[in-house]
């Protein structure tokens, strides 16, 4: 649940940067020196485990730095607070790794990152190292690259990231207490499910299309990819026809982006709460037939977005459980197994027929208002006993009763 309380938050603002071919090609070496960096100190941290047993921290690796320099002159073209983000990075990378092990999850050691999966580096603090000048960033080590900056910075800059991407290099400034813009109230109340027929429908039978953005764009990424397998490695050309084919998988991760934050305003403007249901992504698309459908979509990059908005925008996102959603009749609660192909509803307790996707939006937003409820008695109770008055009892005032033979949520 995301609260409406806070009147400010913590925003990103992107940036395309035009460097010259020289600063270019500075940009390049302190990136393959980074990457150089984390391998090796990974590689130290995976050899002392294995031969002594021993666990190297951040800190320890962080204090070896000076020595290091000396050992490497070249390292001291690197901004040294931006080496040192590099060895937090990897001390990230075993924190998640140790946690996903105590929680019985796959737990994916931190591997050795290639030319192709090290992307970008970070100065921690804006103002060491890193400082917007008007049209200029100014750059430790590196120079004043042209940036442009389409909107002005808000609040407090932080950290600045610079990423290289397909199309060239960007400046990511993280910026804190940025001032919220909340929307006017509606009083309107949505529940939504996401799909795949359909990308979702709204409790009001409100149908967004679902745009399929990587399908159709299969056929021009499958021509580039044979092209590119047919060059010989190492060449020329096959740097350029692999440039290519990022691009296209490029435009495509930003068509869908495009459309999760047009959507996400848009319910926005509509609804004070949305409630969705709180998907698993990550194991829905261990199915195999629908694994691509479903990353196309992008349900957990669309729910990141709305959660944020609602944020900015002063409303509130709920998550609901997404048991049965589909399965429950939204007028009496009986429960209908049916398969995925079945896309129709109809309930032979009470004869309630309509689509799937728009009964699974009704049990999510009934499902959002027994949840609000409860936290509303739960609320209240509270302040009862703190007041030494007896909790009062009951059932939450409102709540649907499911159906004696329907499966408990």
């Amino acid at each position: 649940m995301v609260g409406v309380s806070e009147t400010t938050c913590r925003k990103t603002y992107r940036y395309k940067l035009c460097p010259t071919p020289e600063q270019e090609q500075v940009l390049e070496t302190v990136l393959w020196h980074c990457r150089r960096l984390y391998n090796v100190a990974l590689e130290e941290r995976k050899t002392a485990y294995d031969r002594r047993g021993v666990t190297i921290s951040y800190y320890q690796q962080k204090a070896e730095l000076p020595d290091l320099k000396a050992a490497f002159p070249e390292l001291a073209s690197v901004h040294s607070q931006v080496l040192q983000d590099v060895l937090l990075r990897l001390d990230k990378a075993f924190q998640a790794f140790f946690r996903r092990v105590q929680a019985g999850e796959k737990p994916g050691y931190p591997r050795f990152q290639g030319r192709n999966r090290y992307h970008s580096f970070t100065y921690p603090q804006y103002g060491n190292g890193a400082v917007v000048d008007g049209r200029l960033l100014s750059l430790s080590k590196i120079g004043r690259v042209k940036i442009r900056v389409h909107r002005p910075l808000e609040g407090t800059p932080k950290t600045v990231t610079i990423s290289k991407e397909a199309d060239g290099w960007y400046a990511c400034i993280s910026c804190e207490n940025v001032p919220t813009h909340p929307l006017p109230k509606t009083g309107n109340v949505t529940g939504i499910d996401v799909g795949l027929k359909v990308f979702y429908v709204t409790s009001q039978n409100e149908v967004c299309e679902n745009p399929r953005h990587f399908r159709k764009a299969e056929a021009a990424l499958r021509r580039k990819q044979r092209k590119l397998a047919r060059c010989e490695k190492g060449s020329k050309n096959r740097e350029q026809v692999k440039q290519q084919v990022a691009k296209h998988y490029q435009k495509v991760k930003r068509q869908r982006a495009d459309f999760h934050h047009k959507e996400t305003l848009h319910l926005l403007r509509q609804y004070d709460t949305i409630y969705l249901e709180d998907l698993q992504v990550a194991n829905l698309v261990r199915n195999h037939h629908l694994a691509k459908s479903i990353s196309d979509a992008g349900w957990s990059q669309f729910r990141s977005i709305l959660e944020c908005k609602a944020v900015w925008a002063g409303k509130r996102v709920v998550a609901v459980p997404p048991q049965y959603t589909s399965q429950l009749c939204s007028r009496c609660g009986a429960y209908v197994q049916k398969s995925l192909s079945v896309r129709t509803h109809m309930c032979p307790e009470c004869g309630l027929v309509l689509d799937r996707d728009h009964n699974g939006a009704l049990n999510v937003l009934q499902s959002g208002l027994e949840l609000d409820q409860q936290a509303t008695q739960q609320q209240r109770r509270a302040e009862q006993e703190q007041a030494g008055a007896p909790p009062s009892g009951g059932n939450v005032a409102g709540c649907r009763r499911r159906s004696p033979r329907s499966p408990a949520l």
